[in-house]
């Protein structure tokens, strides 16, 4: 396929300046003259430099890669038809729809761009993160650095004994059967060639436990709704986790919260200050002390 330079030049122009602000969770600022979003806002929801895009607008630049384009189509927050057209114009195929694909609606994208101050997450049919907000990442960690197969929290939990540390010790027989049988469900649903298909037989080969507990065919087994996390710098955590489902592309947003008033509830107020990259100490060291002092508590 050819690119349509003038073609991909108007798409992003025209989509660019449908968008506000508040749609993608911006600020608008008090002396805002333009009527939609400025490149270099575009620029940096796209992970991309200002440059690289404004010489895309102005049909100038290399032919963009599929990844880019990739960013370009969430950063936009475009429809799967939009993205799968921005693909075209480009001079690509587009990618596959479905429980495969990575492209989150924009519909979901706009509920998640709202969630700022709460702990949510963005994660596939197989638990693979795909977004999460600041708060989330304080909560559980980065969990989009994975690459491979330990994407999957699944796959993590019967693989990583460490990454268990986050979760109450009297749950994790019961999760373990739950994320087998949700692993089954999913296998079976997609069908062999499927990657759930092919992870199972990851963990089946590298997980005694996970062969025994498949060895039970198990399935329909739910969380309960609650969440209880033995947070590095907070403590013990009660949270609840509601979930907003794309059946088009298998994609949940997960949103944690805790009943106000409880423990959990101000414990979470201390969550902003807790450092991304190393959770067991927080931003500030008067907060840092106040959290420590809460967790001994707990």
């Amino acid at each position: 396929m050819v690119i349509d330079r003038a073609g991909l030049a108007e798409f992003l122009r025209r989509r660019r300046e449908s968008l506000q602000p508040e749609d993608v969770g911006l600020a608008r600022g008090a002396r805002r003259r333009t009527s939609g979003l400025r490149r270099e806002e575009v620029a940096m929801l796209c992970h991309m430099s200002a440059d690289y895009y404004s010489r895309l607008e102005r049909e100038r630049g290399p032919q963009p890669s599929e990844q880019m384009l990739a960013s370009i189509a969430q950063g936009l927050h475009l429809s799967l038809a939009e993205r799968d057209h921005l693909f075209r114009l480009a001079g690509h195929h587009p990618p596959a729809r479905g429980a495969t694909g990575e492209h989150i609606s924009p519909g979901m994208l706009r509920v998640f761009d709202r969630l700022g101050d709460t702990p949510a997450e963005i994660v596939t049919e197989l638990g693979e993160t795909l977004r999460q907000t600041p708060m989330g990442v304080a909560l559980t960690g980065d969990t989009t650095r994975y690459t491979g197969p330990a994407r999957s929290l699944g796959y993590r939990w019967f693989t990583d004994p460490g990454y268990r540390r986050l979760y109450a010790p009297e749950d994790h027989h019961y999760l373990s059967r739950v994320y087998v049988a949700g692993s089954r469900e999913v296998a079976t649903l997609r069908g062999p060639d499927s990657r759930a298909a092919r992870l199972v037989g990851l963990l089946l080969e590298r997980s005694a436990e996970f062969r025994e507990l498949w060895e039970a065919h198990e399935v329909g087994l739910k969380p309960d709704g609650g969440k209880r996390l033995d947070h590095p710098a907070l403590g013990r955590l009660d949270l609840e986790c509601q979930t907003l489902v794309d059946p088009v592309q298998s994609h949940l947003l997960l949103v944690y919260t805790a009943v106000p008033g409880s423990e959990t509830h101000e414990k979470l107020r201390l969550l902003a200050a807790v450092d991304p990259v190393d959770p067991t100490r927080a931003v500030d060291p008067v907060v840092t002390a106040a959290a420590r002092t809460d967790a001994v508590d707990a």
